[in-house]
C-alpha cells in the first residue's frame, strides 16, 4: 500500500520547532507518513511568493490532509485572514476545537472535557458586504452575516455525529435567536427540525451570553457545544481558558474531502528560534488527525504520553511552570511513546 502523504506547513515564528516536534512523535510512532512540505504566511513572503502560494493549494487538494502550524497575516496587506482564506477555499465548514484537562496545568477547573464545534465559512466571517461610508456625520461601517439553511444543517448535523461517534449524550445549540432573529434564528430553526432525527442526544437551546456565563460558572454541564462563526470563535476560545490556555488547544478544519489541522495560537514571533516553545497544542492537533484517519489507539497514545510528561513535571516548558526547551519536552514525551 502507498504510504498517506501529508501536507506539512510550518508556518511562521514557532511554527518550524513545534512542527518538528509533531512530526517525531508521528514518526515515533510508526505512522508511515509521507511529508510535502509547503510555505505559506510570512515564511513564503520572504522567499518571495503570495502569502499562500498556489502550490501550497494544490498540495492541500491532492493530499486531503494538511497539518499547520501558526500563520501570520501581515498587517495592512493580503487577506484578510489567511485562516479563513483556507477555511473558505477548501469549504471547511466544520472547526473542531476540544477543551480538556491535563494535570499540573494550573488551569481553574479539572476533569474538563467538552467540545465547541463551530460553522466555519458563514456567519460575520463570510467577508461579504464589508464597507466604510461617508456621511455627513462621519463614517459609518458596514458588514453582512449570513447563514443559509444548507450550511447550518451540515454543522448541526456534524455536530450531532460527533456526539453519537464519541459516546455523548448532550448537543447544547448556541444562539441569540431573542435579537438576531434572521440569522440565529434560522440556525435555532434548522436546529430544532435536526436534531428529531437524533431521539438519543438531548439538545439544549442557550443563548450567546447565557453560555458565556455558564461556562464560567459550571463548565461541566456541556458536552459538545455547536455554534455560528462569531460566537464559535469567541467560545473556544473562552473553553480554552478553563483547560489552561491556548498553549493546550489543538483544531481541526474539517469539509467533506479535506482537513486540515493545526495549532490555534499565535506564531510568537518574541520566542522565534529560542528553543523554548511549547509544542503540545500541534502535537494535539496531530492527534485529532489520526483520529480523524480512523488511528484511534495511537491518537489516544499521544493524549497519555501529554498526559504522562505533565504529571511528571520532568520536563514542562515554561509556560507550564517548568524550565524546559521544546527539544527536551519532546523527549520527554517521545519516551513515554
Amino acid at each position: 500500500m502507498p504510504k498517506k502523504r501529508i501536507t506539512v506547513i510550518a508556518g511562521d515564528g514557532i511554527g518550524p520547532s513545534i512542527t518538528k516536534s509533531a512530526l517525531a512523535v508521528l514518526d515515533k510512532l510508526n505512522c508511515d507518513f509521507e511529508y510535502d512540505f509547503a510555505d505559506a504566511g510570512l515564511t513564503a513572503l520572504d522567499k518571495g511568493k503570495d502569502l499562500i502560494p498556489e502550490e501550497t493549494l494544490e498540495l492541500i487538494k491532492k493530499n486531503k490532509i494538511a497539518l499547520k502550524g501558526p500563520l501570520t497575516t501581515p498587517i495592512g496587506q493580503g487577506f484578510r485572514s489567511i485562516n479563513v482564506t483556507l477555511r473558505q477555499k477548501f469549504e471547511l465548514y466544520a472547526n473542531l476545537r476540544p477543551a480538556v484537562s491535563f494535570p499540573n496545568t494550573n488551569s481553574r477547573y479539572e476533569n474538563i472535557n467538552l467540545i465547541t464545534i463551530r460553522e466555519n465559512t458563514q456567519g460575520m466571517y463570510s467577508g461579504q458586504g464589508q464597507k466604510i461610508i461617508q456621511t455627513s456625520h462621519g463614517e459609518r461601517a458596514e458588514a453582512l452575516s449570513i447563514i443559509t439553511s444548507e450550511s447550518a444543517e451540515r454543522i448541526l448535523k456534524f455536530a450531532f455525529e460527533t456526539a453519537l461517534k464519541r459516546k455523548l449524550h448532550k448537543v447544547t445549540v448556541v444562539h441569540k435567536a431573542n435579537i438576531l432573529k434572521s440569522t440565529s434564528g434560522l440556525f435555532l430553526k434548522v436546529a430544532r427540525l435536526v436534531a428529531k432525527n437524533y431521539p438519543a442526544i438531548q439538545m439544549n437551546e442557550m443563548i450567546v451570553d447565557n453560555t458565556c456565563m455558564q461556562l464560567v460558572m459550571n463548565p461541566y454541564q456541556f458536552e459538545v457545544i455547536v455554534t455560528t462563526n462569531l460566537f464559535g470563535d469567541i467560545i473556544s476560545d473562552l473553553c480554552a481558558g478553563l483547560v489552561g490556555g491556548l498553549g493546550l488547544a489543538p483544531g481541526a478544519n474539517i469539509g467533506d474531502d479535506i482537513a486540515i489541522f493545526e495549532a490555534v495560537h499565535g506564531s510568537a514571533p518574541d520566542i522565534a528560534g529560542k528553543n523554548i516553545a511549547n509544542p503540545t497544542a500541534l502535537i494535539l492537533a496531530t492527534a485529532l488527525m489520526l483520529d480523524h484517519l480512523g488511528e484511534n489507539e495511537k491518537a489516544n497514545k499521544i493524549r497519555n504520553a501529554i498526559t504522562e510528561t505533565l504529571k511528571s513535571k520532568d520536563r514542562l516548558t515554561a509556560d507550564l511552570g517548568g524550565k524546559a526547551s521544546t527539544t527536551d519536552f519532546t523527549n520527554a514525551l517521545l519516551e513515554r511513546l
